[in-house]
């Protein structure tokens, strides 16, 4: 009463699985009279050189053979760009730590360098509203200054003509 056993079922069905998947890697990849690999599980027909063969059952698998001068080169230069991914692919717990630092540096650099853009512009847009500001007062006809010292004084026709073209710079250099 063994064979009706669910266990022994399974380890039946288990076997006959293996034996299928051994016979499921019985294929066959050849390269046809066109250059398109092809690929099978019956054997290529007789008109296909054993050289274009590149894997059969029972058989090692054949590296393709570059002929023609520019598959070399390229053949070439597939070697030099899968060398350098995996010199540059690799990296120490210290080349990261400091190419994390490098990157954190030059972040902190470019912050610093656009909260210092960022102050002079608020710096310009302030001296050009102060500019703005004084010639209007400039354009209203007020002629009353304040001196170095605090104390109110009254301009001239020639010094309200001069600051007039002084502020006049100023708020030209602004747009």
């Amino acid at each position: 009463m063994i064979a009706g056993t669910p266990t022994f079922r399974r380890l039946l069905a288990g076997a006959a699985l293996l034996a299928a998947a051994g016979m499921a890697n019985a294929q066959y990849v050849w390269i046809d009279e066109k250059g398109i690999k092809q690929f099978s599980d019956r054997s290529p027909p007789s008109s296909i050189p054993d050289k274009n063969i590149l894997k059969a059952p029972g058989r090692q698998p054949v590296a393709l053979v570059p002929t023609d001068v520019d598959a070399q080169a390229k053949a070439a230069a597939d070697a030099k760009t899968a060398a350098a991914a995996a010199k540059a692919a690799p990296l120490t717990v210290a080349e990261r730590n400091m190419d994390f630092n490098k990157r954190a540096a030059e972040k902190a650099e470019r912050d610093k360098k656009a909260a210092e853009e960022a102050k002079m512009k608020a710096a310009v847009a302030e001296n050009c509203t102060v500019a703005r500001d004084y010639m209007a007062q400039l354009d209203s006809g007020v002629r009353l200054a304040t001196t170095s010292k605090g104390e109110p004084a009254y301009m001239s026709d020639a010094e309200r003509a001069l600051n007039k073209a002084k502020t006049a710079k100023v708020i030209a250099s602004c747009k």
